[in-house]
């Protein structure tokens, strides 16, 4: 696996790489890997002939009070994960290479709609930055298809409507939430809990899991179940940031008439914020 730091570096190698006949894949992460990363590579391996992965920690996605500062740097180890899980190029650009002409001036890109509310109603502006990185990369590494996990569902839903709405031609592919044993969704900030929070974190899956239960059974009384979810929530030692439940494709309010539905969460255990979603057809 080669890893370069610039653009003309990177645009060079995909070009050998299409030129030789490759399909390219590509997988954008912040870094400090995880198995839920790997899985990303593996299927994007399975895909396509020639993996890009890029690690970036995005300023333009963090708020004012938010952990960019103390967000791991892991290049050496993500590198050694990268390389067995398939990956053939990384991209590891500095903020000077990303954002060349500073970020106060940078063109942004909004996804309106989709982009609202949960994770969009508490982290102003994050969708901003990941709509406006995300096109940036798509530009630089021009790839064929690229793989982002479900357990980020509000994010991926943005990225699905950025690329429909701009007619990039790319495709993007969902993988599962790969989860711990006993169900707590792989993330980087479960790197933040304490050995006694990460033994009550499991709650917050546990918790969408009986909501889902509960309406498999027949229970469409969703605003009376979202209150039983967050005080479950608040038993367990979390501080709920929000529980929803919404349609799956347009993520508007969830009506009783609803097929398909996504459960999302997201609730602070301490001061690392988890998140996580559950989808279920009906």
């Amino acid at each position: 696996m080669n890893t370069v730091k610039t653009v003309l570096e990177l645009r060079a190698a995909v070009a050998r790489a299409r030129g030789e006949g490759k399909r390219i894949a590509f997988v954008p992460t912040m870094g400090n890997l995880h198995e839920g990363h790997v899985a990303l590579v593996e299927k994007a391996g399975q895909r396509a002939d020639f993996v890009v992965a890029s690690i970036f920690v995005n300023p333009l996605q963090f708020g004012p009070n938010e952990d960019l500062a103390k967000y791991p740097r892991t290049l050496a180890a993500d590198q050694d994960k990268l390389v067995a899980a398939g990956c053939h190029l990384l991209f590891h650009p500095d903020v000077e290479e990303m954002y060349p002409h500073g970020q106060e001036g940078q063109t942004r890109v909004g996804v309106p709609g989709v982009s609202e509310g949960l994770c969009g109603a508490s982290r102003p502006g994050h969708f901003e930055g990941v709509a406006t990185v995300v096109t940036k990369l798509f530009n630089m590494v021009q790839p064929d298809l690229a793989v982002f996990g479900e357990k980020d569902f509000q994010q991926l839903a943005v990225i699905r409507t950025l690329v429909r709405d701009l007619n990039m031609p790319v495709q993007i592919i969902g993988e599962p939430t790969v989860r711990a044993e006993d169900g707590l969704a792989l993330s980087s900030r479960n790197g933040y809990l304490s050995t006694e929070q990460r033994a009550q974190a499991p709650a917050l899956h546990r918790t969408l899991q009986q909501l889902a239960e509960a309406i498999r059974n027949g229970d469409r009384q969703f605003a009376q179940l979202i209150e039983r979810g967050q005080a479950s929530l608040a038993s367990a030692g979390f501080r709920p940031d929000y529980l929803e439940i919404r349609e799956a494709l347009s993520l508007r309010p969830a009506q009783a008439d609803d097929t398909q539905l996504v459960i999302l969460g997201a609730a602070f255990m301490g001061n690392t914020r988890l998140i996580d979603n559950l989808t279920l057809e009906l």
